[in-house]
């Protein structure tokens, strides 16, 4: 269902896209060769789904509710109605919210007790190992599987030292990672396997909901993904000690009203942030409907393409399509991936390059590794970060955006030479185009 409030704020979006659709017809109509930009606005990756409608009123009574119970913070009714939804949705005993996923995270490893090293895939948000890193613990970069853009099982061994204390592995693109695989090798070495599932909520993994798998799950609800609480998070298990000492954790180890048991720290979410929360839980099935039709409407405005690979989804399982990825080959599509995202930048289309460099190749890794004189390469990463482009969707994004932005990146490549000519300034680009 798209509600009246969806259709007037994509109402401008849409006649700019129409317009775009009857002028663009030629390569040197794009913005970047001097024509006018499809999207004067903007169309962002991630663009928060906020309340509209019903859910919106109901977003507007709670917050109102809250004011006047004057009760904001601390584990309040709204945060526990939030909690005990995620638990639902997720079908595990234990969701417990936090401020935010990073947070969850720390949480989630200081629970668990590690120490020393834990393997993490090099291709995730950075938050992955930023947050171990953050605690002193020291993150393990392992390659990826082609295919699926998670942690390759068969790297993971290779990186177990007498100091692993654990394996995260990351639910990349609401895809489930080798769950089966990695818990394996997890118990024939007795490691604990935390799941960064930021990006998977709402998702399945061979009918059970992701949320349920290994020790624990970390959740993200940032204003950016598909249901969010503005910003927060929730860790998820089916353990009843781990959940219980995760609460003590997230309220600076607190037991009971004034009993300090454990160091803890202030991860709590607050009730304005449950409340948001909830009305994204309201509207999840509008949302994910909208995402599917959008995901559809680049399968079809994409087809054929040559070096352009639209990352799938198994229709079996339960998805989120929060994430609309490609893959471009730049020998065969004729671009690369930074040139067509210059393209698209030009034309008021925010696409993003994830997780470029790698987590190995940023800050502080990378000087770690190089005064250690350990260089790492990790081939499969480092082809994704050069080749990886994520294009908008949401509920600020339909059919008519979608047609544009596919004719755009069909004239790209058909114009290629010349796009290349202006963005290097050398005819040398028109000479190798053609040999």
């Amino acid at each position: 269902m798209i509600t009246k409030e969806r259709s007037s704020s994509v109402a401008v979006r849409t006649i700019q896209a129409l317009e775009a659709t009857e002028t663009k017809k030629h390569v040197s109509q794009l913005a970047l060769l001097g024509g006018k930009p499809a999207f004067a606005e903007g169309l962002h990756v991630g663009r928060p789904n906020v309340p509209r409608g019903a859910a919106r009123a109901r977003f507007m009574k709670r917050m109102t509710e809250i004011l006047d119970r004057q009760w904001l913070t601390n584990h309040g009714p709204v945060v526990k109605e939030f909690e005990q939804e995620i638990a639902r949705l997720t079908g595990v005993p234990h969701a417990i919210a936090v401020c935010n996923a990073t947070q969850g995270l720390q949480v989630a490893a200081k629970a668990c007790e590690l120490t020393g090293e834990v393997i993490v895939p090099a291709f995730t948000f950075i938050a992955t190992a930023h947050a171990l890193n953050w605690i002193g613990l020291q993150p393990v970069f392992a390659d990826v599987d082609s295919a699926t853009h998670s942690m390759d099982p068969r790297q993971i061994e290779k990186l177990i030292t007498p100091r692993t204390s654990a394996i995260v592995a990351t639910h990349l693109w609401g895809r489930p990672c080798a769950v089966e695989q990695i818990e394996k090798i997890a118990r024939w070495y007795e490691l604990p396997v935390i799941y960064d599932a930021a990006h998977a909520f709402g998702c399945s993994h061979r009918g059970q909901m992701i949320g349920s798998f290994g020790s624990a799950e970390v959740f993200s609800f940032h204003a950016t993904k598909f249901i969010n609480s503005g910003e927060g998070g929730a860790i998820t298990t089916n353990d009843d000690e781990l959940a219980a000492r995760i609460r003590r954790l997230v309220n600076f180890g607190f037991e009971g009203f004034d009993r300090v048991v454990d160091v803890g720290t202030n991860a709590k979410m607050s009730e304005a942030a449950a409340a948001m929360g909830l009305a994204g839980l309201e509207m999840i099935d509008e949302v994910i409907e909208i995402n599917h039709k959008n995901y559809a409407a680049y399968q079809a405005g994409l087809a054929g393409l040559p070096g352009v690979r639209l990352l799938p989804n198994d229709e079996r399982e339960a998805r989120n399509h929060q994430y609309v990825v490609i893959e471009i080959e730049a020998d065969r599509a004729g671009l690369s991936r930074d040139q067509l995202r210059d393209v698209l930048w030009a034309e008021g289309i925010m696409a993003r390059r994830y997780f470029y460099p790698g987590c190995h190749r940023m800050e502080p890794y990378l000087t770690e590794r190089a005064e250690r004189h350990f260089h790492q390469v990790l081939p499969v990463t480092e082809r994704l970060a050069e080749s990886v482009l994520t294009l908008p969707t949401g509920t600020s994004v339909g059919a008519d955006e979608i047609a544009v932005i596919s004719q755009i990146i069909r004239l790209a490549l058909k114009g290629a030479p010349e796009v290349i000519l202006k963005l290097t300034g050398t005819e040398h680009a028109l000479a190798s185009a053609g040999s």
